[in-house]
């Protein structure tokens, strides 16, 4: 495969009005969205699409979906996490089996393992695929953290190059650039400044609501013009920071609905934004000089 860069989206996962069903009609449009604005990767039930609350069914489902959905038009990313190793390894394997050009993986979460089971674990899941692997670090979530330690020691894994870290700390992103591994920032707010300091990619859930700003953005920096690159981000900063201070998925559904797409509200217990919230974020939106559906939610 050839490097893993540039704005990966983890795509929202849209569901019917009864919140039992993917909306596999409204996932293919908004995927086709995201697609024309010329996204370079999808990121199939990441966080941002609500894989905590979907079935092993549902997940599969929207994987197939996803997989066939942007064959050949961009990068396809499976997150593939599990609680145990061995599924993990079964839930890699299927999207392997469905041609993904990564797998996504947390650490074991919820009771989970010392650091040394954490590494056993990555060694384990690597040796029985061949497809790339981006280690998975969002501790605020998983309580267990992949420092810059630790990517060190997983970087001696053959197909292990890649992380995703959520930290949202910028100290941390320049360390875990220095180990030489690639690293995708995940923290909404630091876009603008990881790319400048060497981050070849995000994996950034607000580009469901903005998926032309944030490639335009990175294509800026890419070329090496700051100047426009910073006047992009101006415009986006307001939004990535409610994003971060609020219900995240319920946010960035919200402002993915007022820009111009479809994918309706989070599954339940996840709530739709108060009005008070909805409000506030329609404010920070404004800085991107586009006008606002009626209905976000």
């Amino acid at each position: 495969m050839s490097e893993l860069k540039g704005v990966c989206v983890p795509a929202c996962t849209p569901f019917d009005k009864t919140g039992d069903n993917v909306d596999e009609k409204a996932l293919s449009a908004h995927l086709e969205r995201l697609l024309e604005a010329g996204v370079h990767a999808v990121v199939s039930c990441g966080g941002t699409g609500e894989f905590a609350y979907l079935s092993e069914a549902e997940r599969r489902q929207i994987h197939q979906l996803i997989a066939k959905r942007v064959h050949g038009r961009s990068r396809f990313v499976a997150q593939s996490s599990a609680v145990s190793t061995r599924d993990t390894i079964e839930n890699a394997k299927f999207a392997e089996g469905l041609g993904a050009d990564a797998l996504m993986i947390l650490p074991p979460y919820f009771e989970g393992p010392t650091m040394d089971g954490v590494m056993w674990h990555y060694e384990t899941v690597a040796r029985a695929v061949k497809t790339p692997i981006v280690v998975y670090n969002i501790p605020q979530n998983t309580n267990r953290d992949i420092t810059p330690e630790l990517f060190r020691r997983l970087l001696q894994i053959d197909n292990i190059q890649y992380i995703k870290d959520s930290t949202g700390d910028f100290t941390r992103i320049q360390q875990l650039i220095a180990t030489g591994g690639k690293v995708l920032n995940g923290g909404d707010t630091l876009a603008f400044p990881a790319l400048v300091a060497g981050c070849p990619g995000l994996i950034w859930g607000g580009v469901n609501a903005t998926p032309k700003e944030a490639v335009r953005l990175y294509d800026l920096v890419t070329k090496g013009d700051l100047n426009a690159a910073a006047t992009v981000w101006k415009s986006l900063l307001p939004a990535q920071i409610f994003y971060w201070t609020h219900d995240y998925n319920s946010s960035v559904k919200a402002a993915t609905n007022l820009l111009g797409g479809n994918v309706g509200i989070c599954r339940k217990p996840a709530l739709p934004l108060p009005e008070t919230d909805l409000s506030e974020l329609k404010s920070a939106l404004l800085a991107l000089g586009r006008p606002l559906a009626a209905a976000a939610q």
